[in-house]
Parts: C-alpha cells; structure tokens; sequence
C-alpha cells in the first residue's frame, strides 16, 4: 500500500475544505451535483474519445497502481539473475531450463527461454529490447489517459461556468435562482482546475514514473541474460546489475 498517495489525496482535499470553512464560507456550497457532471462526465467523455478502447481500459485499470504499486524488488531480482548465472557456469545454459517454467513473467520467461535455446547474446538483446519498446508504448500511452484528463478538466470546468452564467442571465427577474447559476458557475471552475491540478495530472506524473521503474527492471533482466549467454562470471554480472540499479534510482 502507497500510503503517501492516501495522505496526499486526504491533505488535498482537507485543504481545500478547511479554507473554505476558514474563510466563513459553507462547505456544501462546494458540492454542486451539476457542476461535477459537467466537469468529470465531460473530461471523461474528451478522453475516450481521442483513446482507443484498449488505451482507456488499460488507463483506468492503472489507476490502482496509485495505492498498490507493482512490486519493485530489485534485490530479489539481481540475486534471482546471480542464480541463474551461477547456475549457467556449472552446467550450462541448458541448465537454466528449470527456470523457465518458474517466471509469471512472461517477459523474463522468453529472455530465459531464448538463452537456453542458443540464442545469440546481440540477438538476444535485440529481441527483447523490441519487446521492452512495445511494452513502453503500450503502458505510456494508458499513463497519458490521466495527463489527457488533467489537460481537458480545466476547459471543462470554464465550460461548466459559462454554462452556470448563462442560466444566470436567463433569470435575472427572478432573484431566488441567481444564487444556484453563480454557485454552479464557480464551482465549476473549482472543480476543473482543483481535479487537474490535485488529481489527474499528478496520477498521470506518478504512474509515468512507475512505467519507467518497471522498463528499468526489464533492461537489468535484459542485461543479466545477455551477460549469462556471454558466459561471463557471476560476481561481474551481480557488480553490473547493482551499478545498472543505481543509475535507475
């Protein structure tokens, strides 16, 4: 669990509250059913429209990285790589084919594969760099689902308050219906640049990071297999991987 996001969203959110009750201004003037359809179902609407099915699913479906980040033991996965290579050095790189159908990954399963099968080590490594590339694009492009919203939530929320002034303006005659235009008006607006700026746009910066984090760990497997089809010693192998870790940090 990322707690840190927990307090980041509870923090947003009580500041905004606690200034408004601060100010002598009522906390449920900020909650205004209408003014919130205008704003998430529009930008959500925006979005899927320039997303393909796939990209808007998969974009949604990352949202929980956001409280359960995938795991990032890099420790665990040099010392795994170290094995493999230890292994290797003994008996060989058929030795390694016990491995394979041990990795969920389906990523590190094929790298292993590929390196108990002969390939070799530039064919390796050009194979599965053309798998990290797609994997890239395929996650970058479901990550940029959150930027998109955090780009069309403000325009959304000027929508919502010229929407808000206009039904002002339809009953200027009637003073008892000014109030709830010019409320829907700005909280809008509130609701735009507050959803942007608090929540789409820093999930959307959060969740590039995670991708990046995850390719790193693909480019250290990557890394140690192509050492292992080099035949090269196990302690040299764990120095480059820790060194390749700490450049990623």
């Amino acid at each position: 669990m990322d707690k840190i996001s927990i307090i980041a969203i509870v923090m947003g959110l009580t500041a905004i509250i606690a200034g408004q009750a601060i100010e002598g201004g009522n906390i449920g003037s900020l909650l205004q059913l209408t003014a919130f359809m205008i704003v998430i179902g529009g930008t959500m609407s925006a979005v899927m429209l320039q997303s393909t099915p796939k990209q808007f699913v998969a974009g949604m479906r990352m949202i929980r990285w956001i409280f359960l980040p995938p795991p990032q033991d890099n420790e665990r996965l040099i010392r795994e790589v170290v094995n493999w290579s230890q292994t290797a050095r003994r008996g060989g790189l058929l030795s390694l084919e016990g491995y394979v159908t041990q990795q969920k990954d389906p990523f590190t399963k094929k790298a292993l594969q590929m390196v108990v099968d002969g390939a070799e080590p530039d064919v390796l490594r050009g194979v599965m760099e053309v798998e990290i590339g797609m994997f890239e694009h395929a996650r970058k492009q479901a990550a940029r689902v959150w930027e998109s919203a955090g780009g069309y939530a403000p325009t959304m929320g000027i929508l919502g308050a010229v929407l808000g002034l206009i039904h002002v303006m339809e009953n200027l005659s009637d003073p008892s219906k000014l109030g709830a235009g010019i409320a829907v008006a700005f909280v809008a607006t509130v609701y735009g640049v507050g959803s942007a700026n608090l929540f789409f746009l820093p999930v959307a910066n959060k969740l590039k990071h995670l991708v990046a984090v995850e390719i790193a760990q693909k480019e250290m497997v990557v890394e140690g297999l192509v050492a292992i089809a080099n035949g090269e010693n196990p302690r040299i192998i764990e120095s480059r991987l820790r060194s390749f870790q700490a450049m990623h940090e």
